[in-house]
């Protein structure tokens, strides 16, 4: 009796056992069937991926950040004319000594925010430059600062969400000495890096 009890539990459990086999490799045979009717699975992840990509660097380089080469010598010697420089496009709120990226009267500047809205700005005859009536001490400047006659009337008080922007060259530069006060709007970013690609 207990021979026949085991001889039909082996039974049973080959049964299962070629069962599950069986199905095993039913899934396997679907799965391959299920990639020959889609012979574009792989290329469409990978159209799928380099979208993703696409998208990243557009909100990198397209929403936050932006990158531009210097136009000329007027930051010299900081920037030279050449240098790639990255800014922070959500930062339109600068404060003073900030490096922007701006602009105005369809053409791009680099240049120092050296007063806010507020603030009264003086360049005086000595080729000084006074904020609030005291004269600004500049270490990182080593050229002074000149009038541009015919241009900016001083002393000159700045409204509100606007900004004095100067070149670090002071000579010869165009900054707001030549067209005045920058608004809050024609202010494209704050340099955050600059990566120098002359005098190396």
């Amino acid at each position: 009796m207990s021979e026949t009890n085991t001889a039909e539990t082996e039974q049973l459990t080959n049964e299962k056992t070629t069962e599950q086999e069986d199905k095993q490799d039913n899934e396997k045979e679907n799965d391959k069937k299920q990639d020959r009717k889609n012979p574009m699975h792989y290329p469409q992840l990978f159209i799928l991926h380099a979208i993703i990509v696409v998208i990243m660097i557009w909100l990198l380089f397209g929403v936050f950040f932006g990158l531009m080469t210097a136009p000329n010598n007027d930051m010299y010697p900081r920037i030279d004319s050449g240098d790639l420089l990255m800014y922070y496009k959500l930062d339109t709120a600068p404060k003073a000594q900030d490096v922007v990226v701006i602009r105005k009267n369809n053409t791009t500047y680099v240049g120092r925010v050296v007063a806010v809205g507020g603030d009264t700005v003086e360049v005086t005859d000595s080729e000084q430059l006074k904020i609030n009536g005291n004269t600004v001490v500049e270490n990182n400047i080593f050229k002074k600062t000149p009038r541009y006659e015919g241009f900016v009337k001083y002393p000159f008080r700045l409204a509100d969400k606007t900004y004095f922007v100067l070149a670090d060259s002071r000579t010869n530069a165009e900054d707001s000495r030549y067209f005045g006060p920058v608004s809050q709007s024609e202010i494209m970013g704050t340099v955050i890096t600059v990566m120098r690609r002359t005098n190396l």
